[in-house]
């Protein structure tokens, strides 16, 4: 199964673009698919090496696929210093987008231009074999300019709403991660499989009500009013968005325990980074709804 946000697609971290926890189609002879010629990875209840995309890899290593122990698998640290470079990119494109450009259409129209740039970076990044740091840098760097507008238009309307809408990202993030790290959540197969169908219908009616919008059948934004529909919808997205956040986690628990490359560990920054600024566009909308007009 292939990871990703409900607006852009990524690669997980198994070798076949699919998720490493979830790479248990038998092959013939009944091995695990990765783990055919490894002799740590026979197939069999318990055997925590059974499911591993890497084991192919680990045999050059000599040694089951335990926690990186090499300079060139992926840690933790890793995982957090590349997220807080790509996040901080994003965070500096904002404030200079805040503080450079005014509240005006012609900025407006500079932010959906940087918003369709950093689009195109996406999925540029999305569909190549390996991660492009400086790829995934400049994504963050548009991404930024184009949150740093809205955010500051939503703030000349409705005071403070930003600031909101990052306690609540920062709040869902962590919420999320306390019931994940509880196990209160197990991501399995069908539980990614069910969240993903959920998600794609919901970007094909968020779609179609875009069109309809844009033709004028639907008014006032139809779905994405700023009433209770629309912010029922909003809580749905923000719930999708907490739903990939789970997706994300596992596969960074996954490509440090199947020892990933230490290259992967752009790809979980990139996959966080598009998670979290799903998440804050969508609370920012919400904010703004409950915050009602000025």
């Amino acid at each position: 199964m292939r990871s990703s946000n409900p607006v852009f697609s990524r690669r997980g971290f198994s070798r076949d673009n699919g998720y490493a926890g979830f790479n248990t189609a038998p092959q013939a002879g009944g091995a695990a698919v990765g783990t055919q010629g490894n002799p740590y990875a026979q197939p069999g209840a318990g055997n925590p090496y059974a499911q591993n995309p890497y084991a192919q890899q680990d045999l050059q290593y000599g040694a089951p696929p335990q926690a990186p122990v090499t300079t060139d698998r992926m840690t933790m640290d890793d995982v957090v210093m590349r997220s807080a470079m790509t996040l901080g990119t994003v965070v500096v494109g904002a404030v200079l987008a805040w503080a450079v450009l005014p509240v005006s259409s012609s900025s407006f129209g500079l932010a959906i231009g940087a918003a369709l740039i950093a689009f195109v970076l996406a999925m540029v990044q999305s569909f190549k074999r390996n991660a492009s740091p400086a790829l995934i840098l400049s994504y963050a760097a548009f991404e930024g300019v184009f949150l740093g507008v809205i955010s500051e238009m939503y703030n000349s309307q409705w005071s403070g709403a930003p600031f909101q809408a990052v306690l609540g990202t920062m709040a869902v993030s962590a919420a999320t991660l306390l019931i994940y790290k509880a196990g209160w959540i197990r991501v399995t197969a069908r539980y990614a499989r069910i969240g993903m169908a959920i998600a794609i219908a919901f970007v094909l009616v968020m779609a179609v009500n875009l069109l309809l919008v844009a033709f004028g059948v639907a008014e006032d934004g139809g779905l994405r009013s700023m009433g209770p529909l629309g912010a029922i919808v909003g809580i749905l997205a923000i719930v999708l968005g907490a739903f990939f956040l789970t997706l994300d986690f596992k596969q960074i628990q996954d490509g440090i325990a199947y020892g990933a490359p230490r290259k992967e560990a752009w790809l979980a920054a990139f996959g966080l980074t598009m998670t979290l600024v799903w998440i804050y566009v969508e609370m920012l909308r919400l904010v703004a709804i409950f915050s009602g007009d000025d």
